[in-house]
């Protein structure tokens, strides 16, 4: 699958990613076996680029990464996991994180919000260990929303000191919302931001970040291309959800405009939500999140065949909300908070 690489770094990417935080158990249990058949499917469609994090299923999501890929020749492949939750024993285990952290795995360990040095070197040193790797190509700062300067003033400089030292290969971010990445792209050395929900067919209030990514240099990874749901069915149905809630009506309506035009184009609205985001030059990569085989058989098959240059045409004039709306999903303003699980 076509690489790509991140910013000026020597990291690249196939231009989709395996999202594995349903390896993680999210919303409901995946056994070991099946999630090795899952990324063994994508290794077979010449996917080699795999996102994680500690936070997904408590570090059961990168415990499966590692040794679906221990066998892998280790320059054949792009790992990227996450920092700023530090997951530490569990002193009041109820029996489950499903209720507090949306996995289906027993809860004997907790996360802790850290972006210090301390925190990113101890956070990092285990995800490296659950990975089984030596080194770890991209680092994203996870979700620092609500901890902006101690990640700018500490867990950015070790995440560049690391890159540095070539333990890690680019420093990125990952986020829901627009303008604090803005912030780190404007004022720190970032090599790539992991934007999610926020440039899809349904939902494009990233857009003046990824002007401001194409002008610093800066790469971008589009995660969560089916919006939580909303984009994955051919035919959006009642209560389909959008950004972990139900999608609004109006929304509803434009999702399945959207699905009829690509009907029209002998094709699928979930092909149209993999392609999209890799229309703009500064993404280089799509990232979805993947519990089955044929779930990334066809993800595979759609990020590698484009639509004619008609669908889209078409797809843009459906995606445009009447001038009086005023509603964010296509930029004029502020984006709803999502949990951010890369699918």
């Amino acid at each position: 699958m076509n690489a790509r690489t991140i910013g000026r770094t020597r990291v690249r990417v196939s231009r989709l990613g395996f999202g594995a935080a349903p390896l993680g158990n999210l919303y409901r249990a995946v056994d070991d076996d099946a999630a090795l058949t899952t990324i063994e499917a994508a290794w077979a469609e010449g996917v080699r680029h795999f996102d994680t994090a500690p936070h997904y299923g408590l570090g059961l999501s990168e415990l499966r990464l590692g040794r679906a890929l221990a066998h892998r020749p280790r320059d054949e492949f792009t790992i990227s996991t996450k920092v700023g939750r530090l997951l530490e024993p569990n002193p009041h285990p109820t029996g489950s994180d499903l209720p507090a952290g949306g996995f289906a795995v027993p809860d004997t360990l907790t996360r802790r919000a850290d972006y210090s040095r301390d925190g990113v070197l101890r956070s990092l040193e285990a995800s490296r260990a659950r990975l089984g790797v030596d080194r770890i190509d991209i680092v994203y700062l996870h979700d620092p929303d609500e901890h902006m300067d101690t990640a700018v003033a500490q867990a950015l400089p070790a995440l560049a000191e690391l890159r540095r030292q070539g333990v890690i290969g680019a420093v990125g971010v990952g986020m829901n919302s627009v303008a604090p990445l803005m912030r780190f792209v404007i004022e720190t050395d970032v090599d790539v931001v992991m934007v999610a929900g926020r440039w899809t067919l349904a939902d494009r209030t990233a857009l003046p970040l990824l002007t401001e990514c194409a002008d610093q240099g800066v790469s971008v990874v589009a995660a969560a291309p089916f919006n939580s749901g909303l984009l994955s069915d051919p035919d959006p149905s009642d209560g389909a959800s959008f950004d972990y809630r139900s999608a609004p009506p109006d929304l509803l309506a434009r999702a399945r405009a959207l699905a009829q035009v690509c009907r029209r184009h002998a094709t699928v609205l979930p092909h149209a939500a993999i392609r999209f985001p890799l229309r703009h030059p500064a993404v280089a990569s799509v990232v979805a999140g993947f519990r089955t085989p044929q779930e990334v058989r066809s993800a595979a098959r759609w990020a590698e065949r484009d639509l004619p240059s008609r669908a889209w045409e078409e797809l843009e004039a459906a995606a445009i909300d009447p001038p009086e709306s005023g509603t964010v999903y296509t930029g004029e303003g502020t984006s709803r908070q999502g949990r951010k699980h890369g699918e």
